[in-house]
């Protein structure tokens, strides 16, 4: 699945110099907008509901109550009881504590595509945005040609040459969202050149790479924000349909693609817990992704949402 590229803000006329109140102003709009986020009750609950998965995730280990790793087939396919709160799956294992385990996974997998793309995705966007010309031409040919693979279309490739795990899926999918990163970088940076403000950094003899990354990156960064919120959420989808193919993360780590999949003949024993639970866990982040993101997008455009 492709994310969205969020359209970054419309210009609001020319920018002043470095050292002005004008300009200290306009940055300052910026970051108000940004604490505005959550304004709506829906809002409130998916950033609540974004830092609970975080906690849980980085709690894992303490907050698990037994080992999601260790399971009993006589304890196979148990009912929600005092010892097991979301019974257990087909392997004896604790659906709950493979639930709080699998969220480390299942949350290490997407921060790592987001950030490994939005990196290399700012690079490509303020060197061609900076240089314009043949470079930007050739490079615009290259994203449109990584456009035309879906992500999990290059994580499946990505197995098939390298094997099984979760090492090749989250490099491919990088490479997959970098263009949407890099595309948004690059529009923004051609905005931030024409601005006076760079002009000005220029006739003081300040490199390309000072003004770049030292002043117009932080202009661009509260948008980059956003999609790449939105980004998270979608490469979240991608690795646990990955995993649920039996592509991906590979018991016994506990994962909830991977517990989806192994679930499967669980429902129709008439135990979907197992199953219907970590997918409930991937439907609420990947929703509360997209509604921060996207609320952020709008407001950092100046709409209302």
């Amino acid at each position: 699945m492709s994310a969205p590229i969020l359209t970054p803000a419309a210009p609001g006329g020319p920018r002043p110099g470095p050292r002005t109140r004008t300009r200290t102003r306009t940055r300052l709009g910026s970051l108000a907008r940004l604490r505005t986020l959550g304004g709506s009750r829906l809002q409130r609950a998916c950033l609540m509901l974004l830092v609970l998965f975080a906690l849980v995730a980085l709690l894992a280990p303490w907050l698990a109550p037994q080992d999601p790793t260790f399971g009993q087939l006589g304890d196979s396919l148990l009912g929600p009881s005092a010892g097991h709160w979301l019974g257990t799956d087909q392997g004896g294992h604790d659906t709950f504590s493979a639930l709080i385990a699998g969220a480390r996974t299942s949350l290490a997998g997407p921060l790592a595509v987001v950030v490994f793309s939005t990196v290399v995705g700012i690079a490509v966007g303020l060197f061609t945005g900076w240089r314009g010309g043949w470079v930007d031409t050739l490079a615009g040919r290259v994203l449109d040609v990584v456009f035309a693979f879906p992500a999990l279309l290059l994580a499946i490739l990505a197995v098939a040459l390298f094997g099984k795990g979760m090492t090749a899926p989250v490099l491919a999918m990088a490479i997959a969202y970098m263009p949407y990163t890099a595309r948004l970088v690059r529009g923004l940076a051609v905005q931030e050149k024409a601005r006076p403000y760079v002009a000005a950094y220029q006739v003081q003899g300040h490199s390309a790479l000072y003004v770049t990354v030292r002043r117009m990156l932080p202009n661009i960064a509260p948008t980059l924000l956003a999609q790449s919120t939105v980004n998270f959420g979608y490469a979240l989808l991608d690795l646990a349909a990955l995993s649920f193919l039996g592509l991906g993360v590979q018991p016994p780590t506990p994962d909830w693609g991977a517990m989806i999949n192994q679930g499967q003949a669980a429902v129709l024993q008439g135990r979907p817990l197992s199953a219907v639970v970590p997918a409930v866990a991937v439907v609420l982040v990947v929703v509360a992704f997209n509604v921060v993101g996207e609320d952020l997008g709008d407001r950092l455009a100046g709409r209302d949402s």
